[in-house]
């Protein structure tokens, strides 16, 4: 009860008692000129526009000597000359152990249709990640309950890995999962049937629909970061899954446009790589006496192009990455990973000398075959022309397989069996 009490006095702490107030002089190109802002707002201070039809958010996009420039949060629809500005100031989140099974927005309010009070200790969502110096090293390996993540594609506590397209039982004390730019309708089926009661009771869900604002979708992920921080500096180890990065890029491709921001590679404007890298610093091991941040990216890659703008600015900041393939997947096996054009950057460390030993073995078997494909479909393979994919024919339909399979009962020593049981004997 007195936790509770200390909660309502910090939300009561944060009734702010004075405000300032500017005015809307002009609209164009879908922004405001405000007057009386201009020598209080910072870049990035959020505000609330009074209109004659409702309240509507916005952000500071740009200050000149006479006038603060906004970006209403979401259309201008029933905005007038002389409508008030209040200007609100940095936004910040403040998570609360209590937001575990729960359903939030961008700025921390509940999705699900119940209260929800606010931590005690506000945090900014957009933050610096802990100095470099002061960050351990990758943790533990993690069981991820798929036996291709067990084995040839590694995960440990505090890694940061890009899942590019379009691991179900991570060890982990929270997971946090920000939704950027999802359907609507997916939302309840995603928290009721992905997650399901049991998925849910361990998680805090961040969620910006795609009808939802530029603003909001960006700064979606800013906020299911910083509720990661936060479990992370309780000593807790985090999993964050963020959906997805790509459309957390072409948020801020919006705003920054809007800003004024010329246009580069793709379309993005200059100040993209920079901000994808800053949220992916973020995550990772924490320094001594916290948890650790474990991440998954997801990255959308048009026609598997993966030299693609967003892909290759993640691709250079992440320990490892995972690519999905769409003709793999047509042929019926799922997760659909292209294992040659994968990497986990946690090895060799993550696995022993004969487990690293039987991850190049499958690797080798594999990639002698994807080399020898159109040859053995097209019957122009000769036994015997190469004893290294005459092997790697032997053992294709069970390796692949086995990329497809969920992990054994006994997790990553099972994994690590069931695959030596499909490699052929490596001659001394």
């Amino acid at each position: 009860m007195a936790e509770i009490f200390d909660l309502l006095a910090a939300e009561v702490g944060r009734v702010a008692t004075r405000m300032q107030v500017g005015r809307v002089t002009q609209a164009a190109g879908g922004l405001l000129h405000v007057t009386g802002l201009n020598t209080h707002a910072r870049l990035g201070d959020q505000v609330t526009i009074r209109s004659g039809r409702s309240d509507i958010g916005g952000e500071v996009l740009r200050l000149t000597p006479q006038d603060t420039i906004i970006l209403p949060d979401g259309g201008g629809d029933g905005m007038a000359i002389g409508d008030a500005v209040v200007l609100r100031g940095t936004t910040d989140i403040a998570p609360d152990a209590s937001w575990i099974g729960r359903v939030i927005d961008a700025f921390g309010q509940p999705l699900d249709g119940r209260p929800l009070l606010a931590g005690a200790s506000p945090r900014p969502v957009r933050s610096a990640p802990p100095p470099a110096a002061t960050r351990r090293r990758l943790g533990a390996r993690l069981a991820t309950g798929v036996a291709v993540f067990d084995t040839l594609l590694p995960l440990v506590r505090g890694q940061r890995i890009g899942l590019f397209a379009g691991s179900r039982g991570v060890e982990a004390d929270v997971i946090v999962i920000g939704l950027v730019g999802e359907r609507g309708r997916e939302l309840r089926e995603f928290t009721e049937r992905v997650l399901g009661p049991a998925g849910l009771a361990r998680s805090v869900v961040v969620a910006a629909t795609s009808d939802q604002s530029a603003l909001q979708r960006r700064r979606c992920a800013w906020t299911a970061m910083a509720i990661a921080e936060y479990f992370r500096d309780l000593g807790l180890q985090v999993l964050l899954l963020l959906d997805s990065i790509t459309r957390f890029a072409e948020a801020h491709r919006e705003v920054a446009l809007a800003a004024g921001e010329d246009a580069g590679l793709g379309g993005f404007p200059p100040s993209t790589s920079a901000m994808i890298m800053a949220l992916a610093e973020r995550a990772g091991p924490g320094p001594e006496g916290a948890g650790d941040i474990t991440a998954v990216f997801s990255v959308l890659v048009a026609g598997s192009d993966m030299d693609g703008t967003v892909a290759d600015i993640l691709r250079g900041v992440l320990d490892g990455h995972v690519v999905m393939d769409r003709k793999i997947a047509e042929r019926g096996r799922y997760p659909a990973i292209d294992l040659l054009r994968s990497v986990s950057r946690s090895l060799p460390e993550a696995a022993s000398p004969d487990e690293n030993a039987r991850i190049a073995q499958a690797r080798r078997l594999l990639g002698a075959y994807d080399r020898a494909e159109l040859m053995i479909q097209a019957g122009l393979y000769a036994a015997g022309s190469d004893p290294m994919v005459d092997a790697a024919i032997k053992v294709w339909p069970a390796l692949d397989g086995f990329l497809a399979e969920t992990a054994p009962a006994d997790g990553i020593a099972g994994s690590f069996r069931r695959l030596e049981s499909i490699l052929p004997p490596e001659k001394a």
